[in-house]
């Protein structure tokens, strides 16, 4: 299973975060969050990552224009898209993108097509609240396309074992405090993810 972890903000926890095992990194460009990083101080940070490490670049509500010049800005490889105001046309994005879908209930997830999603809750803001999906939302849901976010952390990962998810998404379950990693949670995170 896939890991990414989210929200880094410093270059610190970006090498902690890769040296834990993470497959990807996340940097929110979102301005109204605690995580949110300017496009230019995520670059300075991408420069310095060794090969082989995904960066996504987190986008709320945002015009295509807007998500294809903080990619270039800012070094992003793909594109996370929170999209429910319906913004942003996707077949003329520059770059790579995973939607996000933001489940209220398992009608949301049966209804996926067959593509490569982010399923997190929903909450009233944007991510980082911690705030858990009802894992039987995807019993006999094939899950294989399918990254989970939402209030996972190193003690709640067993849980999934049998859905068969592509991966997991995770900030605030590795979080000293809002924008700041904790390197030993980051650790105990990837290895219960691949004890699963």
């Amino acid at each position: 299973m896939k890991v990414k972890i989210c929200g880094i903000t410093n270059l610190e926890d970006a090498l902690n975060a890769i040296n834990a095992g993470a497959d990807a990194l996340g940097f929110v460009f979102y301005e109204k969050s605690p995580r949110y990083i300017e496009p230019f101080t995520a670059r300075a940070i991408v420069e310095k990552l060794p090969p082989f490490v995904q960066t996504i670049g987190l986008f709320v509500n945002e015009s295509n224009a807007f998500i294809n010049q903080v990619c270039v800005n800012a070094k992003m490889q793909s594109a996370q898209i929170i999209d429910d105001d319906v913004y942003t046309d996707f077949k003329t994005l520059n770059s790579r993108y995973i939607k996000v879908l933001r489940a209220k209930s398992k009608e949301d997830i049966i209804n996926v097509k067959d593509e490569y999603i982010l399923v997190d809750a929903f909450v009233d803001g944007f991510g980082g609240e911690g705030k858990r999906l009802a894992l039987e939302w995807f019993k006999d849901v094939d899950c294989s396309r399918m990254i989970l976010a939402g209030g996972l952390n190193d003690t709640n990962l067993k849980e999934l074992s049998g859905f068969g998810f592509y991966g997991v998404d995770v900030s605030s379950g590795v979080e000293a405090s809002k924008g700041k990693k904790d390197k030993l949670k980051m650790i105990n995170f990837v290895k219960a993810v691949n004890e699963i």
